[in-house]
């Protein structure tokens, strides 16, 4: 009974943050649950920092924190962790947030995880609902032979901190795993798609494994054994349950198919299939049908993948130490000659040179 009570306050709760936003604002700012961000404000005060006076330099107040399903612009988060990480002198703050939150961060969503049969189908609700909890990134689930790899990919394009929001992902991911597989959880591998810090001891003393830096995306690598591994809290009715309210959701939200082929896009670059033909066998269409509807919006396919493509380029290129022919290999392209001439052409200048001014922080603006 008490499950129940806590279910359906969640779900109330949930239910409100999701549908109050009108369409239009939806379409057009990309928002995040603060859910798993919530440790802010303590991660500050832990350091002796004023925590209201923090979030005031950034024009957010506390209450922002008094609910996890309070929602903020993707951006805005992305500058806020980004403003506390060099106020606090921390280049780990991000990765201490993220230390903070785990499974029940994550809402009526969350919930549905836990009461899952096993933890692969735990972690495939995570990733089927996961935009209801942000839009701005996706988190995806690959498996690989022997090896599985929970992966989180920012597709807001522009957006700042990347390093603060893509450590504190890899820390709640962890997190998550370990909230389903138990304490006797072990990854592989913790990845990180920015440069190397200074200091590496937090990301290895957290994880218990050598973090490797400049990877290509945030991501956690783990033996697929674990997705077979049985939940102790499963329930089927509780979950059919569930399932049914975070499906009412759903229905609250609006469909932009243009978001939708960049969220694919985002993913299925990295892995060198990313057609026009594959994005629309993934949204059930026919691939003349995908380019009607998006010419009708003003877009076409190629001009979405070439500004997803644009953006993963710039990411890596400003974040990470990753060789330009590693970046272009990445992205699909045969060499770093057809890459230059690609990106000279999104942004009029070369990838070399985009890094320098980058690194001397006159980052040229797009081209249009």
């Amino acid at each position: 009974m008490r499950q129940l009570t806590d279910i359906n306050r969640t779900l109330i709760r949930s239910y409100e943050q999701m549908t109050r936003p009108n369409r239009k604002q939806a379409k057009s700012i990309e928002t995040v649950r603060i859910g798993a961000t919530i440790g802010v404000p303590e991660v500050l005060e832990s350091m002796g920092m004023d925590s209201a006076e923090m979030l005031a330099e950034v024009g957010l107040g506390l209450e922002l924190f008094d609910d996890p399903n309070n929602r903020i612009a993707f951006a805005a988060r992305g500058h806020m962790l980004e403003h506390c990480a060099k106020r606090t002198g921390c280049s780990h703050f991000g990765l201490l947030v993220g230390q903070k939150a785990g499974l029940n961060s994550f809402g009526l969503v969350g919930l549905l995880a836990k009461y899952s049969p096993d933890v692969g189908s735990a972690l495939n609700s995570l990733m089927r609902f996961m935009h209801l909890h942000v839009r701005g990134a996706t988190t995806t689930l690959t498996v690989d032979s022997d090896f599985a790899q929970l992966e989180y990919q920012i597709y807001q394009a522009g957006a700042r901190g990347n390093d603060q929001v893509g450590a504190g992902a890899v820390a709640v991911a962890y997190n998550i795993l370990c909230d389903l597989c138990g304490n006797e959880f072990k990854p592989i591998e913790a990845r990180f798609a920015h440069r190397e810090p200074e200091d590496v001891e937090p990301f290895q003393k957290f994880f218990q494994v050598p973090p490797t830096f400049n990877a290509d995306q945030y991501a956690v690598v783990f033996s697929a054994k674990w997705l077979n591994r049985r939940l102790a809290d499963t329930s089927p009715e509780l979950l059919g349950l569930l399932r049914k309210e975070v499906d009412r959701l759903e229905i609250g939200l609006t469909d932009d198919l243009v978001q939708q082929v960049r969220i694919l896009l985002r993913t299925m670059l990295v892995t060198g299939h990313a057609s026009a033909d594959q994005v629309a066998e993934l949204l059930s269409m026919h691939r003349r049908t995908l380019n009607r509807h998006l010419n009708t919006q003003g877009f076409s396919f190629r001009k979405l993948a070439d500004e997803v493509s644009f953006e993963i380029a710039r990411q890596l290129l400003e974040d990470t130490d990753t060789e330009i022919l590693q970046i272009a290999s990445s992205l699909g392209y045969s060499n770093a000659s057809a890459f230059t001439r690609a990106f000279r052409r999104w942004s009029s200048t070369t990838p070399a040179k985009w890094r320098l001014m980058a690194k001397d922080a006159v980052v040229p603006p797009r081209a249009s």
